[in-house]
């Protein structure tokens, strides 16, 4: 499978995006998690050792690497370079791995005012490309409140993409939003999570605020999950409850995408 969560910030997008991972690692997938946000924390969402974090390098910012697959040196104005440059033994080379996962963190994607058009966004575009189309690994990207990593060559490609949702009204506008861009890039299934979901009138009110989005299931506001956050622990391994619900959720998916 090929999952994209996305959702706004603080909602607990890289929370399922983790634990997601773990749940198919331990039943016998080989999981490729991928931290495509710039605010990048999956690896502490993950579990893994605060010095180790450091050690992993950023796709985006490996210079070196951008100029040597697509001609051109990062930063330079009006650098002729690759469109398509050669990604696939990136996940292997750059990866880490950390309980049977392989994390690969993206780094940030430069928008418009940035000079969208240059080398590292054609690197990662092809690398997310890749990932989506070749791999034979379940791929979870924890994503952005936006779409940008995902183009039309790879957008229908994505089994299920996940928009979590807290109870708020800026929450469900955001969904809203992404569910439009989706639709916009011919993406297939989107899908809501619910999270940090308290009493039955949270359920009700993302499940009414989002019509024409089906909700695949709910995270239960858990003070284990911000203890665990807070402490830089495994989330998956210290929230047993998060587990069962998120558990749930994977089977749903699952189920989905067998059904398609």
């Amino acid at each position: 499978m090929k999952i994209a969560v996305t959702g706004k910030g603080g909602v607990g997008k890289t929370t399922l995006s983790s634990a997601l991972a773990r749940a198919f690692s331990e039943d016998g997938s080989h999981v490729l998690a991928v931290d495509a946000d710039p605010d990048a924390n999956l690896a502490q969402s993950l579990g893994i050792a605060g010095e180790e974090i450091e050690k992993i390098r950023p796709i985006a910012e490996m210079g070196d690497l951008i100029e040597e697959r697509t001609g051109a040196k990062p930063g330079a104005p009006g650098s002729v370079f690759k469109l398509n440059p050669k990604v696939d033994d990136i996940p292997e080379r750059f990866s880490y791995s950390h309980n049977g996962i392989k994390l690969l963190v993206m780094g940030k994607y430069k928008t418009g005012g940035a000079g969208c058009y240059c080398p590292e966004n054609a690197l990662l575009k092809s690398l997310v490309r890749h990932l989506i189309l070749k791999r034979d690994d379940v791929v979870i990207l924890d994503m952005e409140a936006g779409i940008e990593h995902l183009t039309r060559g790879t957008s229908g490609s994505v089994d299920a993409f996940i928009v979590v949702v807290e109870p708020g009204g800026r929450s469900v506008q955001t969904a809203r939003q992404v569910k439009s861009l989706a639709d916009d890039l011919g993406v297939r299934q989107v899908y809501v999570v619910g999270n940090k979901v308290r009493t039955e009138a949270d359920r009700e009110f993302i499940s009414e605020n989002l019509p024409g989005m089906e909700v695949v299931g709910f995270m239960s506001y858990d003070p284990d999950v911000i203890d665990a956050d807070l402490n830089g622990r495994d989330v998956y391994g210290n929230c047993p409850r998060l587990v069962a619900e998120v558990r749930a959720i994977k089977e749903k998916l699952a189920k989905r995408a067998q059904a398609a």
